[in-house]
């Protein structure tokens, strides 16, 4: 398949040798005009672009400043196209972005020497991007199924099944898309944070690890002694991913993680644990997770108790807002009730 490149002069006759000695080759787009060729990228996506410095209305160099501000745009290779070959012109292409420059009056062999080393490069890096990027979706799928395995064999310790931390995770996902729909906390809510956020979802109760089974698997009511025990897995879980996973993942997936295993059971009005927090002194992260992991603690059959139906689990968060939960989450969370009892019909079919 030919490759497409983009010439950009004012010239009439410079347009047509261009096109002359690139035609077998490549596929030639030719405009005259600055605003031509910023009309054409927005419709198209050459390979190449060869551009004037010197043209009425809109130079070169203006030309290339509107492609740098572009996302796309500024994917693609750009040689500048000049009769002026002075060393502060030089510098100037270099400095805007461009990856080669050719004199005029062009010299045939040498501009396409220039051009078929450029089309080349550019088929080199972008091989490079996309292995990079297949390897790096390889890594992230391995880093979440790593996650997934060690977050069911901590929940099958205490009863419960693996399908814990999806549905938590599940609920989670619901609410953030609520939020972001309504315009909660947008400046926290970034692509980053909520892509971080789902990922560590599971990791919540990783602290249980230090918990023995006999407090764990306890089918009764707990006593004061065997409550505080199972108080410390949150503080637990916070130390474990922090001392373990800080030098294989991303500084900020490691803080919203730690966030979230230490602080989801703090409470809105304070006087939860470990480190009785309140209000939005308790992170986003782990006040969102708060919702979703009661919510499924309440509607799941586990071995000591039947699940509750999504009315009474609402009724029992509802009398728990503006206590253990943030209220604004809660009602958000509360209104997404059709989403919620989808999902819950979609994990029992699972």
């Amino acid at each position: 398949m030919k490759r497409t490149i983009l010439v950009v002069d004012d010239d009439r006759l410079n347009l047509m040798m261009a096109q002359k000695l690139l035609a077998e080759d490549y596929h030639v787009a030719a405009v005259n005009s600055g605003e031509l060729a910023l009309r054409y990228l927005g419709k198209n996506c050459p390979d190449l672009i060869l551009l004037d410095i010197q043209m009425p209305d809109m130079d070169g160099f203006e030309v290339m400043k509107k492609i740098q501000e572009n996302g796309q745009w500024r994917k693609i290779p750009v040689i500048f196209l000049t009769a002026d070959r002075t060393e502060q012109t030089e510098e100037e292409c270099f400095k805007l972005g461009a990856v080669d420059y050719i004199g005029k009056p062009f010299v045939p062999a040498i501009m396409m020497q220039r051009v078929h080393r450029t089309i080349e490069l550019e088929g080199y890096r972008r091989s490079l991007e996309q292995m990079v990027e297949q390897q790096l979706q390889r890594i992230t799928q391995l880093q979440q199924d790593i996650i997934f395995s060690m977050a069911n064999l901590i929940e099958s310790r205490d009863g419960t099944t693996g399908e814990h931390v999806k549905r938590t995770s599940g609920y989670v996902n619901l609410l953030v898309e609520k939020m972001q729909e309504q315009g909660l906390y947008t400046e926290q809510l970034t692509h980053d944070y909520v892509n971080y956020m789902r990922k560590a979802a599971p990791l919540h109760d990783i602290g249980k690890i230090a918990i023995p089974d006999a407090v764990l698997q306890k089918p009764g009511k707990l006593t004061k002694e065997e409550h505080e025990m199972i108080q410390i897995h949150a503080e637990e879980g916070g130390r474990l991913i922090r001392e373990n996973m800080s030098r294989i993942a991303e500084q900020e997936f490691v803080e919203i993680a730690c966030d979230m295993a230490a602080c989801h059971h703090e409470k809105w009005a304070g006087g939860g644990y470990p480190r009785g927090l309140k209000g939005e002194e308790i992170p986003l992260s782990a006040r969102i997770l708060a919702i979703a992991d009661v919510f499924d603690a309440l509607v799941s059959e586990r071995q000591y108790k039947k699940g509750m139906s999504l009315e009474q689990a609402f009724a029992i968060m509802e009398d728990e807002r503006g206590k253990s939960f943030e209220p604004k989450l809660l009602d958000v969370f509360v209104a997404a009730e059709d989403e919620l009892r989808q999902l819950m019909k979609e994990y029992e079919a699972a």
